[in-house]
């Protein structure tokens, strides 16, 4: 079942001189339960085509349908609600609200939508987390790698249609790194839930189910089920979108989960 659909999705900043091309006709698919990384060369417009996908930035033109609604077309009421409601957001900077504790910033969202949190799901995801010591604690005293789980978990305490993850682990050693991935590729797999993440990381590009690859606002290529896949073609892919040399042979393992 396709739980996003996009098309013909064009998005321009500026006039004149400084008008600048984010994103040029942008059409793809994604299935529920899909694990997809987006991969390109900074400035490409893969941030970009994330927040519109989140529903923080608008298109220019062009349809974003996601669980049979069109974004696109929302004004900024039902936007918001739809956001909280349905898309589940990560960043970089975790984002988390200082003044509140682990279990107040996962609740938040629910909170701000006039919901009770589901108990029985925020213990579940807490202990999946590995937070189930942490629920009292500020964000400061917490270490980065925590601080990404508790936004993690924020991003899931509505059951989200679609989780989004902009370079969540830019923040990160390689080990907190790598730990982040193997949760989130734990949700995806047990939870059949969709999860669609901004990198720059191939190991992580590689650890997914299929990668989308952007240059100057296009997609220039997308693999499906590149686990599957010869190894050497997801690297050529991810090779031209980082300009990097790729792994070496059996460094995909490393980033293997369960």
């Amino acid at each position: 079942m396709k739980i996003l659909e996009i098309r013909n999705l064009c998005k321009v900043y500026g006039k004149g001189e400084t008008q600048v091309d984010a994103l040029k006709d942008v059409s793809f698919d994604v299935e529920q339960g899909e694990f997809v990384a987006i991969v390109g060369p900074s400035g490409s417009g893969k941030s970009t085509l994330l927040h519109i996908l989140g529903g923080v930035d608008r298109p220019g033109s062009g349809e974003v349908i996601i669980s049979g609604t069109d974004i696109s077309r929302l004004d900024e009421t039902k936007l918001a609600i739809f956001r909280r409601r349905q898309i589940g957001l990560i960043y970089q900077f975790y984002n988390l609200i200082p003044i509140l504790n682990v279990e107040e910033n996962m609740t938040l969202p629910l909170l701000l939508d006039g919901k009770k949190p589901d108990k029985e799901l925020l213990a579940d995801l807490v202990e999946k987390l590995g937070l189930k010591e942490r629920l009292s604690h500020l964000p400061n005293q917490l270490s980065g790698g925590q601080q990404q789980r508790v936004s993690i978990g924020r991003a899931l305490m509505n059951n989200p249609s679609l989780l989004l993850a902009d370079e969540p682990t830019g923040n990160l050693d390689s080990e907190n790194s790598k730990e982040i991935v193997s949760l989130l590729r734990k949700f995806n797999r047990e939870k059949r839930q969709t999860v669609i993440i901004i990198t720059h990381d191939e190991r992580i590009a590689l650890s997914a189910d299929r990668v989308i690859t952007i240059e100057d606002g296009r997609i220039t290529r997308d693999t499906r089920d590149i686990v599957a896949s010869p190894c050497g073609e997801a690297l050529k892919s991810l090779e031209a979108a980082t300009g990097s040399p790729g792994l070496q042979p059996g460094a995909e393992k490393e980033v293997s989960v369960s």
